[in-house]
């Protein structure tokens, strides 16, 4: 069924870290309920809308770098393509930065 993906560790690294974000904010949205408030988003969310934004967010770093990665090469003048844990790491201060400031 999942044939056409390519299950990498980083990938997996990264989905496994969607699903542990969602267990912990449910379990955080039980113990403590939200409240809605205003960050640098141009709107007032709760932390369930930030982690939606910062989810986007990771999940576009991520595209962009994927989709650059081999104009890397040749603007750094690299003999193989950035790695992808680089991409992850990027993302995840994003979504930190939005759940935090956001």
């Amino acid at each position: 069924m999942f044939d056409w993906m390519v299950w990498t560790t980083p990938v997996a690294v990264f989905f496994s870290c969607i699903v542990l974000m969602l267990i912990g904010m449910t379990v955080w949205e039980i113990k403590s309920p939200t409240t809605m408030r205003k960050g640098f988003l141009p709107m007032q969310t709760t932390r369930g809308d930030r982690l939606f934004v910062g989810l986007l967010t990771a999940a576009y770093i991520n595209l962009i770098f994927i989709g650059l990665a081999g104009k890397f090469m040749a603007w750094f003048g690299l003999e193989q393509e950035p790695s992808i844990w680089i991409s992850f790491v990027l993302s995840m201060f994003a979504l930190a930065f939005v759940m935090r400031r956001g």
